[in-house]
């Protein structure tokens, strides 16, 4: 009888019965609860990839947000994503059931980026204990003390003999900004400060820039979403995975150093802080030497790129508006002049600079869509249902460009931060995200910022090359940085 059967089935009819079963378990897989936020039209197997825009996802999201409001769904392969935007439903994420939304979901990539046992991408118990100690370790090592404000001076003046020896001509300022601001990083994490020669500290940041550039490109973006597929398929994918390998070895080379000559009764830095942890815990607790791994790579990126891209945008922006830069210089020159370094007390005393620098950091809009959350039980948000284990999109772009909220959102004006001749802080703006998972590091970055601009623009002029005309659009990786770009550092 089975035999008659399968013998009176048509190929035709097989492909059919084929077709029809994955279409309703393509549909049984993304069936939501009736109240839960509202979606575009769905294709099957691929979703709303059709919708995106990969050159310009921040364009794409804009269309979806006007037709839908500021929440809704898409569907990207095999995830669901909420998406949010407007001030009243992020602050309701981040902020007021941001115990809800604590968690991070863990994309392909970010599996060997940022593991789930870092600071950056771990969560529930795990992620406050390890947060809870980083941050603890990072004050003890300086973090809002004067010992730390002395290394970024020291960092600053070493980046303006760097770039002194450019001699005006025109340069890519890229690597040079990478440098210095990863040693700051370097000598919390590791200890000490690289030169800016060595050749194994250019290897370590040349992977970790490759890595922040291919993760823009649309396979690796593709990837995030169809895995299983893509993985069998050459790419920029291929290239950031074997680069994560790489830094891992190198940073485990780095702990190897640590644990042969380090003095268990004198920390010098935050690898040695964690091996003491991992030791007190006998190696059985949460501490763990392949969480230390995680976690000094999540400060190497976190600490490195997003501080780095605010200070290109920020010559960039002065390159492009040469009154600002010029009123920016005037301020530096009565309050500092030019006999003494930039000092953290100097910032509440120049209103108009750190409103330039905050006008950066909102027209730079450096991670436009923020991290990623989670959420850790079913929740309630704007009458919709979101379960457990969803991914949700917090969007700062709509807060950072909010029409109804900053005068000229689209225009590069630092007046959105003053008053009167004063700084004005604006609720807005929270490029930092917020809530108890906001970056750790802002008080670190914003630091950073005001010293290596200050110190910059103490002793250069910045200017297009001749004949040149500078790019305002975004590059998107990682972040959302310049696109290269040579620049002339005229000495004042």
């Amino acid at each position: 009888m089975l035999h008659f059967l399968w013998g009176s089935i048509s190929f035709q009819m097989l492909f059919v019965f084929l077709v029809v079963f994955l279409l309703v378990a393509d549909y049984m897989k993304h069936r939501k609860p009736k109240d839960f936020p509202p979606t575009p039209f769905y294709l099957p197997f691929v979703g709303h990839t059709y919708l995106m825009n990969f050159k310009n996802p921040l364009k794409a999201i804009q269309k979806v947000t006007e037709k839908y409001g500021d929440i809704f769904s898409l569907e990207m392969g095999n995830q669901t994503v909420v998406c949010v935007n407007g001030m009243r439903l992020v602050k309701e994420v981040l902020v007021n059931q941001g115990e809800n939304f604590m968690d991070r979901p863990i994309f392909p990539l970010n599996r060997e980026m940022f593991s789930a046992i870092g600071l950056v991408s771990s969560g529930g118990h795990l992620w406050k204990q390890q947060r809870r100690f980083a941050l603890s370790t990072l004050r003890n090592f300086g973090l809002g003390k004067r010992s730390l404000e002395e290394r970024i001076q020291e960092e600053c003046r070493f980046l303006v003999d760097d770039i002194r020896d450019e001699q005006g001509n025109p340069f890519n300022p890229h690597l040079k900004i990478i440098n210095a601001v990863s040693n700051i990083t370097c000598s919390l994490t590791f200890g000490s400060r690289f030169d800016y020669h060595d050749e194994d500290f250019q290897r370590l940041l040349r992977l970790m820039d490759e890595i922040v550039t291919l993760h823009g490109a649309i396979m690796t973006q593709l990837y995030n979403h169809f895995p299983s597929i893509l993985n069998y398929f050459p790419g920029s994918h291929q290239t950031i995975l074997k680069n994560c390998k790489l830094m891992k070895q190198s940073v485990q080379e780095k702990i190897n150093e640590h644990k042969e000559d380090r003095n268990p009764s004198e920390s010098r830095d935050f690898i040695d802080s964690y091996l003491e942890e991992i030791d007190k815990d006998n190696g059985e607790g949460i501490f763990q030497e392949e969480n230390l791994v995680a976690c000094t790579l999540d400060l190497l990126f976190a600490g490195t790129e997003t501080t780095s891209t605010t200070i290109r945008w920020g010559l960039l922006f002065m390159a492009t508006y040469p009154e600002i830069q010029a009123r920016v210089q005037s301020e530096i020159d009565a309050v500092i002049g030019q006999a003494r370094a930039p000092a953290l007390e100097d910032r509440n005393n120049m209103p108009y600079t750190n409103a330039v620098i905050h006008e950066v950091q909102r027209k730079g809009n450096i991670i436009p869509l923020n991290v990623p959350r989670l959420t850790t039980k079913d929740t309630v948000l704007d009458g919709y249902c979101i379960p457990k284990g969803t991914i949700v999109v917090t969007n700062l772009t709509s807060l950072l460009f909010d029409k109804n909220e900053w005068e000229t959102p689209d225009t590069f004006n630092p007046e959105h931060f003053l008053k009167d001749g004063q700084f004005l802080k604006r609720e807005y703006f929270i490029p930092f995200s917020a809530g108890k998972r906001a970056c750790l590091g802002e008080v670190l970055a914003r630091s950073e910022l005001f010293l290596f601009f200050t110190s910059l623009l103490q002793k250069f002029t910045f200017q297009a090359p001749p004949g040149t005309t500078l790019s305002l659009q975004p590059k998107l990786g990682m972040t959302a940085a310049p696109q290269p770009y040579k620049i002339c550092a005229v000495p004042r």
